[in-house]
């Protein structure tokens, strides 16, 4: 594992909230288990707890701990599958247990497994999923580089994992698993 990862990986640990690429912008994260570092990434980025946040994992294992999959049927979960790793980011019911700081107001629970190379290495390395919102504070633009985060977010955030966003255009496309239906097209 590389330096940046190692760096990334400590300040996850320590409860920071840090900045990296993703497939079409920068994005904001920290550890979905941490209350604290959850609530410090909502302040940065100005967004209330109630509107629910997007983890994003290198694979499907590490989102089972927070999605109840049996509520899904099964061409519905052959669905969301078939569309990983990709800038799909898939509702789905939450397990119980979920923190709230993670679901808002709902019993569903944004989720992607992520296509791009660094962001993946970044969830492997430190073994389980992000939260992961668009960099940006709430109404502005969302970052599409490392400058641009400090630009916009200044000494808010505490650590920017240097790399470069993928050939995305756009957020990913946010999908309900159970219905398929499209909630934010891409």
């Amino acid at each position: 594992m590389t330096s940046p990862y190692l760096d990334a990986i400590t300040h996850l640990q320590a409860g920071n909230v840090i900045a990296y690429a993703t497939e079409a912008v920068f994005g904001l994260g920290c550890d979905p288990d941490n209350e604290a570092a959850v609530h410090k990434l909502l302040a940065i980025k100005q967004r209330p707890v109630d509107k629910g946040l997007i983890l994003i994992a290198a694979d499907w294992s590490q989102l089972t701990a927070y999605v109840d999959d049996a509520q899904l049927t099964n061409d519905a979960l052959r669905r969301v599958l078939a569309s990983w790793p990709g800038p799909f980011t898939w509702v789905m019911p939450a397990l119980p247990t979920t923190p709230r700081w993670l679901t808002g107001r709902f019993d569903s629970l944004a989720v992607r497994v992520t296509a791009h190379p660094q962001v993946r290495a970044l969830c492997l390395a430190y073994g389980k999923p992000l939260v992961s919102t668009s960099a940006n504070l709430s109404g502005e633009a969302p970052c599409r580089s490392a400058a641009d985060v400090w630009a916009q977010l200044g000494g808010r955030v505490d650590y920017v994992l240097p790399g470069a966003v993928g050939g995305a255009t756009n957020p990913s496309q946010i999908r309900d698993a159970c219905t398929g239906e499209v909630l934010r097209p891409a």
